[in-house]
């Protein structure tokens, strides 16, 4: 028998990254092993951090800027007593000058990183400043002051504290945070709030909007499901809209043509009302998403098309 013809798999693939790899490396890993080009990544964690890094393949990459916006969960640790040229634990550290803060100190001063604040992003980040980045400025050697950001800390509790070691205590401590925080650097601005330095020593993501590290699969049940051919990857891909937060309207199959050819559609009797200019998922009866589409006057106008239209 011939062998089938390989069909781009699609969908959304939680990936938990350990510590080592890129987001890069393990997006380029996904590419190989499911052997699809399309392939693309739900925010990126720096090498030294793992957690959840949902991977999403074939036509869920055309969803990947709905999911942007998605709030972060964080476990960090927070290493007290040092400041570090990178605000984590690659810098160059510096002891701080004053006493070590206590936990009852450090717990007073997360109040007020509660909330919507101004955050400074890290002078070694990827944010481009006069067309470079940041990063390669700072390694360049050049003083690197990145304008303030307004970033919203949801929830910040500390999880343990160990003093141990004199004058270095270290909290672990959950975050959870919009799009765009920086943890390196709620970690520098907590040692500066309580008198002292404080850098990040370790990061993991728990959670990346609705997908969650306890749901996520190690790179080496990828590769052992490369092994065992492409329909093990495949089944272990969430659909194309996971965890996608948007109005759902429901069309009759008798739309279905008009809408794998881009067209616009009438709003369907009995859908609950719609703000103009949002997305929302427009599904058939069986809950499978056909398109992505805005209210436009009186009709559904398709943004991204997520099916073929019928030969």
């Amino acid at each position: 028998h011939a062998e089938p013809p390989h069909v781009s798999p699609d969908g959304v693939l939680v990936v938990a990254k350990p510590v080592g790899p890129t987001s890069h490396d393990v997006v380029g890993l996904v590419r190989r092993l499911a052997a699809t080009k399309r392939v693309g990544h739900g925010g990126t964690l720096d090498p030294f951090a793992s957690g959840v890094l949902p991977v999403f393949l074939g036509r869920a990459t055309r969803l990947v800027e709905y999911h942007l916006a998605d709030r972060k969960r964080y476990r960090a640790t927070v290493c007290f007593g040092a400041s570090s040229t990178t605000d984590d634990l690659e810098g160059a550290l510096t002891p701080a000058a004053g006493p070590a803060p206590t936990r009852g100190a450090v717990e007073t001063a997360l109040a007020a990183f509660r909330g919507e604040i101004e955050q400074r992003p890290p002078a070694y980040s990827a944010i481009k400043v006069a067309g470079r980045r940041a990063y390669a400025l700072a390694r360049a050697g050049q003083d690197v002051e990145l304008a303030p950001r307004a970033v919203t800390i949801h929830a910040i509790e500390i999880v343990t504290w160990d003093d141990a070691t004199p004058g270095e205590p270290v909290a672990v401590v959950d975050v959870e945070c919009s799009a765009g925080t920086y943890v390196r650097s709620l970690a520098r601005d907590l040692g500066a709030a309580v008198g002292s330095a404080a850098y990040l020593g370790a990061l993991t993501r728990t959670a990346s909007g609705p997908f969650a590290l306890a749901a996520a699969i190690d790179l080496d049940e990828v590769r052992a499901a490369a092994a065992d051919g492409r329909d093990a990857i495949a089944a272990r891909l969430l659909p194309i809209d996971a965890g996608l937060d948007l109005p759902t309207v429901v069309v009759p199959d008798a739309a279905f043509t008009a809408i794998s050819r881009g067209q616009a559609i009438g709003v369907p009797p009995g859908t609950p009302a719609l703000d103009a200019g949002v997305p929302v998922r427009i599904v058939d009866g069986a809950g499978r998403l056909l398109a992505i589409a805005r209210l436009s006057g009186t009709k559904l106008a398709p943004d991204k098309v997520l099916v073929d239209a019928p030969a």
